[in-house]
């Protein structure tokens, strides 16, 4: 997902983060569209339209570096839908025109055949007014967009696609806390997610401090909560527990200097800390995250913070692998599902940039 918006002349390739005397405001207007079993019976936003489930027909593309779109990755894994819907990655920086398929051969995404993912969405919306976000899904027969409302992409996976779901695929949606999980997940986004945001754009020192006070209550909540139960809503794992994870795994490497959300590392919070480190060395989790891409994504993209583009060699990755001791809790991750087989191939993170042996 890109918060960018132009520095400049049309030209330029910045893109403006921080706005001097300014509280950061994401903008979350996005695609409203959404790909459904039973396009005659959706639920849509007004404009919104609504797109058939049929495997093969769509494209995610998602950068590992950015969170949102790492979220896509997690439940795309988990529930099996690698045949359904396959998967562009973008190199883990861009410009203020998009993000760009620099990590495939000759620069081109191999089945969209486009440069960048600017070109998608143009396809579509020839005058497209906002951010070229990730993650987005594509029509491959006409390159368009379809949707890129990252929040709608995930539970859409979870309950649309089923049809699609590999064999003891877990169930990320249990209908029994469904209304619990969603004020979670509300809070987590507001506060946490969007909230190490929030600080690290803000453009004053009274708009940072306000901010990173709310971060770090959220924080101590999660720290709380997570005293007596395994995951967020309990025994299983749960898209709360997705969407939490994706800040987590960068808070250390990136948000606690770069975003200056510095009271204490999240290395230094027990439970929170034990609680990342089950997730990550579930499978569908960590072997999802690429941590040099993340740390080149904020550290190279973001000029304003850091206008020398250097990217810190730490911090030591070996700590991820440590025990985590939660499974004194009780519970189990998948619940009555089991885990997703090996990455595929073409799919792995780079060794180098993972303490897995992915």
């Amino acid at each position: 997902m890109s918060e960018l918006t132009t520095a400049g002349t049309e030209h330029s390739t910045k893109g403006a983060y921080v706005h001097q005397g300014e509280e950061f405001d994401r903008d979350a207007n996005y695609i409203e569209d959404r790909i459904v079993a039973d396009p005659s019976s959706a639920r849509l936003n007004e404009g919104a339209q609504a797109w058939p489930v049929e495997a093969g027909r769509y494209r995610l593309v998602a950068a590992r570096a950015c969170p949102w779109a790492n979220r896509t990755l997690i439940v795309r894994r988990l529930l099996g839908l690698e045949d359904a819907i396959s998967v562009g990655l973008p190199g883990p920086t861009h410009d203020v025109r998009s993000w760009r398929f620099d990590l495939d051969e000759g620069g081109k995404d191999p089945v969209l055949g486009i440069e960048r993912l600017q070109e998608a969405y143009f396809a579509r919306f020839p005058d497209y007014p906002r951010g070229i976000t990730v993650p987005a899904i594509v029509d491959i027969e006409t390159g368009g967009v379809v949707t890129n409302d990252f929040p709608q992409i995930t539970e859409d996976f979870a309950k649309q696609w089923t049809a699609h779901h590999r064999e003891g695929a877990p169930d990320l949606w249990p209908a029994e806390l469904e209304d619990e999980m969603r004020a979670v997940m509300k809070r987590i986004y507001t506060e946490v997610n969007n909230g190490v945001y929030r600080a690290g754009f803000a453009g004053s020192q009274e708009a940072y401090e306000k901010a990173y006070d709310r971060l770090w209550t959220a924080m101590d909540w999660l720290e709380e909560r997570l005293a007596d139960r395994r995951y967020l809503m309990g025994d299983h794992i749960t898209e709360a527990d997705v969407r939490l994870f994706t800040t987590l795994v960068r808070f250390d490497p990136v948000y606690h200097g770069h975003f200056k959300a510095s009271r204490n590392k999240l290395s230094e919070m027990p439970n929170l800390w034990a609680y990342a480190r089950d997730l990550f060395t579930t499978p569908g989790f960590g072997d999802t995250v690429d941590f040099q891409q993340i740390k080149e994504h904020y550290y190279i993209v973001h000029e304003d913070l850091n206008p020398t583009q250097i990217v810190p060699v730490g911090p030591s990755l070996e700590n991820w692998l440590e025990p985590h001791g939660r499974e004194a809790l009780g519970g189990s991750p998948f619940g009555d599902g089991t885990a997703p087989g090996p990455v595929r191939p073409d799919e792995r993170v780079d060794p180098a940039h993972t303490p897995l042996a992915v």
